[in-house]
Parts: C-alpha cells; sequence; structure tokens
C-alpha cells in the first residue's frame, strides 16, 4: 500500500497516465505549448515577410526574387489568420520577432556575403522544413481547436512553400 491507502498498482498506473504522452516526445523536446507555438510562429511569420521584403529589393534572379514576394504574401496572409486564432484562444501574438527571429534576419539584412541568392534559398529550404515539423506538431497536438485548425490549414501552404525554394536555382 502506499498514498494514504491506494495501492501501489493504482499509484504506478496514475503515474504511468501522466507519462503517456511524454514516450512520443524526442530526446530535450518539451511538451507541446499552444502559447509557445503561437508565439514561434507570430515572429517565423514576421521573420518570413520582413525577409521577403528585403530579397525582393536584393535578389539578382528574378524567380528568388517572386519567391520573396510570395513569402511576404503569403505569410502575411498566415500571421492575419494565426491572430485571429490566437484571439480565439485567448493568446496575446507578439508584435515584434523574438530574438533568435531578429538575430537570424539581421544576418540577412546586414548580408557580406558573396551569394544572398543562394544562401537565401538553402535557409528557406532549412527553415520551412523546421516550420513544417512544427505545424504537424500543432496540427496533432494543439488543445485549443482553433490553433490545430490554423496549423493544419497552414502546413499545405508551407510545403509548396518548400517544394517551390527547392525547385529554385539561383
Amino acid at each position: 500500500m502506499c498514498c494514504r491507502g491506494v495501492p501501489l498498482f493504482a499509484a504506478m498506473m496514475w503515474a504511468g497516465a501522466l507519462l503517456a504522452g511524454a514516450d512520443d516526445l524526442k530526446p530535450g523536446q518539451k511538451p507541446f505549448d499552444d502559447s509557445t507555438f503561437v508565439m514561434d510562429a507570430a515572429s517565423g511569420g514576421m521573420f518570413e515577410v520582413e525577409l521577403g521584403k528585403i530579397v525582393v529589393a536584393r535578389a539578382k534572379n528574378d524567380d528568388v526574387k517572386k519567391f520573396g514576394q510570395r513569402m511576404v504574401d503569403d505569410h502575411g496572409k498566415g500571421s492575419e489568420q494565426l491572430k485571429k486564432a490566437a484571439m480565439s484562444a485567448g493568446i496575446t501574438v507578439p508584435a515584434k520577432m523574438n530574438e533568435k527571429d531578429q538575430k537570424h534576419f539581421d544576418r540577412f539584412k546586414n548580408y557580406t556575403g558573396e551569394n544572398f541568392d543562394q544562401d537565401y534559398v538553402k535557409d528557406m529550404i532549412s527553415d520551412h522544413q523546421h516550420d513544417i515539423a512544427e505545424f504537424t506538431r500543432a496540427s496533432k497536438e494543439a488543445k485549443n481547436p482553433a490553433i490545430k485548425e490554423f496549423a493544419t490549414k497552414s502546413l499545405p501552404v508551407l510545403k509548396s512553400h518548400l517544394e517551390a525554394a527547392k525547385k529554385l536555382k539561383p
């Protein structure tokens, strides 16, 4: 017996139920949190929009410029959809990028490398692979239905961005 008369087996079963989702986590991965997802998605959307504006102005390749404009347009729309979902979930959307995204943005804003277009495309492939993983997780694990729906509806757009970026030849 343990825990004020609760049989040990029952206590172990209760503890196991609490940890049931923990096996699905990758090493170092935190449990899913709707608010954290909203904060990261909002910052990432701002990053994509602002970086897209720089790409439109600086890229040499017309297809890369068009892709940059697509990022401005699509992620701008996505940001508005996220704000609506977050509002219905009672989550406040940040007004500016987080520190990580800001540093990432500043790297391109102050770019001194030799092939802006190529570095941007490589970055977009990596960025969208990460985003797809996060939005897939949100589409399965978000607790608020509006957040889950936002993530689910955003996935096809993000996947199309990844495919488009992979096809670019700067």
